[in-house]
Formats: structure tokens, C-alpha cells, sequence
């Protein structure tokens, strides 16, 4: 989300080429640290169950269906609900990195060095 040059080629020109990290306010890179401020005053029920009292197979079942949904979100949701969901995949898939730091990488998943 940093680089000026757009997949296609193109250099970001207008608001509307911004990504939804650059147009929501609550998101400015650091999202759990900032979301945590923000979220301070949310109603707890609304913002999901904390990742860490999670069991692995809850945490797999809440990722994949953050992941399922997530077109559909980026797409056609408010920003709000966007950023929700941001926050929310950041919290479970950095609890999923910190319980499996030494996760099996496929080898066919790689993309040939040369």
C-alpha cells in the first residue's frame, strides 16, 4: 500500500485510486495499536471475542470466514465495516503468526528466484 505506482502501471492520481488504508482514518499502518485507542470506548461485543482466548480451531473458523467475506466487504461495505473487518483479520492473523512462527511454507507456493 506504500508504492505510488499502481499495479497496472499507472501512478495513483485521484482520492478515489486511494486504498482503503488511506482513506479510513483509523488506519495509518500501525492499525492494532491505533485501533486499541480507538476501540477503547466501543461496545466490547461488537469488536470480537480477543484472538488469544481463542482455541486453534475457533481462530482457523473466524479467519477463514473474515477471508471468505472479504471481497464482498472491500467491495460494497461502509467504510466503517471496512475497517472493521481490517482490524479484525489484522488481530486474528497476527495471533495465527505468533502461535505458528515456524508455520510449513508449501514449496510450491514459491515463486522461482531466477
Amino acid at each position: 500500500m506504500t508504492g505510488s505506482v499502481r499495479q497496472d502501471g499507472f501512478p495513483q492520481g485521484t482520492a478515489g485510486d486511494a486504498s482503503p488504508e488511506q482513506r479510513l482514518p483509523e488506519w495509518d499502518g500501525d492499525h492494532l495499536h491505533d485501533m486499541a485507542v480507538t476501540d477503547a470506548t466501543a461496545d466490547p461485543d461488537l469488536l470480537g471475542v480477543d484472538p488469544a482466548e481463542l482455541g486453534d480451531e475457533d481462530l482457523i473458523r473466524e479467519m477463514h470466514s473474515l477471508h471468505r467475506t472479504r471481497l464482498d466487504t472491500l467491495r460494497h461495505a461502509a467504510d466503517s465495516a471496512l475497517a472493521t473487518h481490517l482490524r479484525r483479520t489484522a488481530e486474528l492473523e497476527t495471533e495465527y503468526l505468533a502461535r505458528h512462527p515456524g508455520r510449513e511454507v508449501d514449496p510450491s507456493r514459491l515463486r522461482d528466484a531466477g
